[in-house]
């Protein structure tokens, strides 16, 4: 399986890149609009070609703590799901982050709150950027706009995973999710030995330590001062990680008087009305964190200076929005526009949230 280039949804570019990129498991439960990554990946048989394991558990509880299990052992597992399956993996992913368990897992969004609709959305960003489950975890929340970036992101939220010890999760939203695009694929990777395992992942419960006695995976600490020491190093940890991994797109900001702020499908809207708004005369640039966690504040505090007011277009009645605000610092006017219920604004509406919201 070399590189090429093939048509294919969202969902269906996250299984053909799992299988890619080496991963050895992954564990999910049905739920739409992401349920096309575990049924591709039942079509696409890999455990015949590279062994990876495939399973549907019986919920999405069960899904979440099978990766707890695969992870604690140094394998590159994963999981996906849609808002309410993710609502209830949320005490296994704290745990995961509690025992600093490298793992993957996929959100495509979709509309709530409660059972809500299959319709997309982007009101999990609370949900997941701050954190979700109970303590003070981070995620690192990687947010495709395109359907080869949903590909891409699986290797590179491994990659991170691995560097920091700590989960990583695609946001996707159901559009990017359903999309058709072009797909270059990765070229076919091997997955690790077992000693390649421990050589990389020291730290695993592999059985296999040269002493002999097994490594202890757990996000349990009785002692109070050692859990505070515990969550000490973790802040370092995600500090670290702010510091490094923050990733983002700029088109058009050089001169910009309005920034649009969007991530996700809602980018792709955005950089139409910036094409419209410019046609009419309004210097409008586009902003698109890629991290929504490390999310990227200090360079929205720059724009801050140069601009007259930034735009938060998102699927969802006003989340990251809050996060722009903290980062302008109230140095510049933020407003937010979005659609509820699974309607996707056209370019036009975004065109005159702007002229309404902050020209006017």
């Amino acid at each position: 399986m070399s590189e090429e280039v093939i048509l294919m949804k969202g969902n269906e570019a996250i299984a053909h890149a799992a299988v890619r990129y080496g991963v050895d498991g992954y564990f999910g439960y049905p739920i739409t609009p992401q349920s096309e990554i575990l049924e591709s990946l039942a079509e696409l048989k890999p455990w015949e070609t590279t062994g990876m394991v495939v399973l549907q558990a019986e919920s999405e509880i069960a899904a979440i703590n099978m990766v707890y299990g695969g992870g604690g052992s140094g394998k590159m597992v994963m999981t996906s799901s849609s808002s309410p399956g993710v609502s209830l993996k949320q005490e296994g992913i704290s745990y995961i982050a509690g025992a600093e368990v490298p793992c993957l897992i996929v959100n495509v969004m979709r509309g709530g709150p409660g059972l809500g609709t299959i319709q997309p959305s982007q009101a999990d960003y609370f949900q997941t950027v701050k954190g979700g489950g109970h303590g003070d975890y981070k995620l690192i929340t990687l947010a495709p706009a395109s359907v080869q970036e949903m590909a891409d992101f699986v290797g590179l939220g491994f990659e991170l995973a691995f560097k920091y010890r700590n989960p990583a999760i695609i946001l996707a939203d159901g559009v990017i999710g359903q999309m058709m695009e072009k797909v270059v694929l990765p070229e076919q990777r091997k997955r690790l030995t077992d000693e390649e395992v421990i050589a990389r992942c020291p730290w695993a419960s592999t059985g296999k330590t040269k002493d002999r006695k097994p490594n202890i995976i757990t996000s349990l600490e009785l002692q109070p001062d050692q859990m505070e020491k515990n969550n000490i190093r973790f802040q370092e940890k995600y500090k670290t990680i702010e510091a490094n991994e923050v990733r983002y797109e700029e088109i058009n900001c050089d001169d910009a008087e309005y920034l649009i702020i969007a991530f996700g499908s809602m980018a792709r809207i955005g950089q139409k009305a910036m094409e419209l708004a410019r046609e009419n005369g309004i210097k409008v640039g586009i902003l698109r964190p890629i991290t929504l966690w490390p999310f990227p504040t200090k360079i929205i505090n720059e724009y801050a200076d140069k601009v007259k007011g930034m735009l938060s277009l998102e699927l969802n009645a006003g989340q990251m929005v809050e996060d722009i605000r903290l980062a302008v610092n109230g140095k510049v006017k933020v407003e937010h526009f979005g659609r509820l219920g699974g309607i996707v604004p056209d370019p036009d509406e975004v065109v005159r949230a702007i002229q309404e919201k902050l020209i006017k």
